[in-house]
């Protein structure tokens, strides 16, 4: 019988974090971001450190005997972009790559339902 876990992925446009949790999502199995795989700052939130994170956190949970997740992707939400960051896509591909089966991708990104205002919008000089 397949070990299931959740994967859970938050790829904002700077940084990508990855963390695998057990079914009831109590116990955290492992977690790894962009900035603890690349050297450099600029690059955390690139589809290479997704890819080099997911494999990080692939080899952890066949350690731990999981080879089936379910895939939670988080973007920022709120006020900020709705859609996830460019590394969650290149996190999943690696994630099969990897030996992981997929049961399912689910979209966790919070929306507001008329929450906080936006801020101003700056406008042109008008000469």
């Amino acid at each position: 019988m397949a070990k299931t876990g959740i994967v859970h992925i938050y790829a904002s446009h700077n940084n990508t974090i990855i963390l695998l949790t057990d079914v009831t999502g109590a116990e955290m199995i492992a977690k790894c971001s962009g900035g603890m795989v690349v050297k450099a700052q600029h690059k955390e939130g690139s589809p290479y450190a997704a890819m080099k994170v997911a494999e990080v956190v692939a080899e952890k949970a066949r350690e731990k005997g999981i080879d089936e997740v379910i895939i939670k992707v988080r973007g920022q939400g709120g006020i900020k972009p709705k859609s996830p960051g460019q590394g969650a896509e290149a996190a999943i591909l690696s994630l099969t790559r990897n030996g992981i089966r997929i049961r399912s991708i689910e979209n966790v990104t919070p929306i507001p339902h008329d929450g906080c205002r936006r801020k101003k919008r700056h406008r042109s000089k008008k000469e």
